[in-house]
């Protein structure tokens, strides 16, 4: 029947892991489908879209619970998208973080490697770097 998938159909047509499908089952993300007289799931367009807006929802890194306030949004188009302003923002304020810590690990990688002698082990700028317990220091 068109528009009707079974799991390894809508995992395909989706992207995922059939595993994934099931996941997101298990957290409520996807109703639990229809079954068939002999128990195979059948899945809708419905499911689809609702997977194809978890799974893009997770390639911007947006968390599962995110994804779920976004999706109750989704319910209510008539609604104003303040909420889902909110929830954009905060995401954009954690990814902005992780980019400032991601440089400053890259900024300490490009000094251990600067002052590296490519010399014996017991030389070795990285090792010493690592066994060092300076990082720790700063972090406090």
């Amino acid at each position: 029947m068109a528009g009707e998938y079974s799991i390894g159909d809508l995992a395909k047509k989706a992207g995922v892991k059939v595993q994934t499908i099931r996941f997101y089952e298990q957290k409520k993300l996807l109703p639990e489908p229809p079954r068939t007289e002999g128990g195979q799931r059948r899945y809708s367009e419905d499911h689809l879209n609702r997977l194809s807006f978890i799974r893009h929802g997770r390639d911007l890194g947006f968390s599962l619970e995110m994804i779920e306030s976004l999706m109750l949004l989704k319910e209510h188009p008539e609604d104003d998208c303040e909420g889902a302003d909110e929830i954009a923002r905060a995401h954009l304020t954690e990814v902005e973080d992780k980019i400032i810590r991601l440089q400053s690990l890259q900024t300490e990688l490009k000094k251990m490697l600067k002052h590296c002698s490519s010399g014996k082990i017991h030389d070795c700028r990285v090792i010493e770097a690592l066994s060092c317990d300076c990082y720790q220091h700063r972090q406090k």
